[in-house]
């Protein structure tokens, strides 16, 4: 068994695999939010400079790309080549979140996508006229536009299917208007006997 997404003749040691499923999952990072942050809390942290990721891109080594593809271990490199998602948290249900994941991934291997080239610096630094120019686009900043980007987003619906994503969509949406309507207590407490 080999680690499919190293390449050890690579500067940085992604194979073409890799470097299609980071281009997949971020082709469906706004859509993705709505599995791996699903909460209403969730879009506390997706801010710039909480090294969660703020913005559609990936880096090396970065702490605010949502997509970051660590250094590798010295003599451990194929072992250890990986890519982390950290626009993603624990109210996420895992099995949605990482076959969310996998989908998005599985997406930009099949349609054979290049990543954009990475970003090395904190996006929120680099001017908003050269973060458009390069496709670096701010994640949704609030639960209710990560799922309409969800649900507008027919690889990862058809993933999940019909039943699943409607019925999905529907509870969240219930809580986005719950915790809406409701004070930092209220949502607080509701986060607390939830999670």
């Amino acid at each position: 068994m080999r680690n499919r997404f190293h390449d050890g003749g690579a500067s940085d040691r992604l194979s073409a695999e890799a470097r299609s499923f980071i281009a997949g999952v971020l082709a469906h990072l706004p859509g993705l939010c709505g599995l791996t942050a699903p909460s209403f809390n969730s879009y506390r942290r997706i801010v710039p400079r909480y090294w969660a990721g703020a913005f559609t891109c990936w880096g090396h080594d970065n702490r605010e790309a949502p997509v970051r593809v660590p250094s590798v271990f010295s003599g451990m490199e194929e072992a250890s080549t990986n890519a982390e998602l950290k626009a993603a948290d624990a109210s996420s249900n895992p099995y949605l979140a990482v076959g969310g994941l996998i989908a998005a991934g599985l997406d930009g291997i099949e349609r054979g996508l290049e990543p954009p080239e990475p970003v090395e610096v904190d996006p929120a630094t680099i001017g908003e006229r050269e973060r458009e120019a390069r496709g670096i686009m701010p994640l949704p900043s609030t639960q209710a536009a990560a799922l309409d980007a969800l649900e507008a987003d027919d690889v990862l619906t058809d993933a999940l299917g019909l039943v699943l994503a409607r019925s999905y969509l529907a509870v969240r949406r219930s809580e986005w208007e719950a915790y809406s309507a409701g004070d930092e207590a209220f949502e607080q407490q509701g986060h607390f006997s939830k999670y």
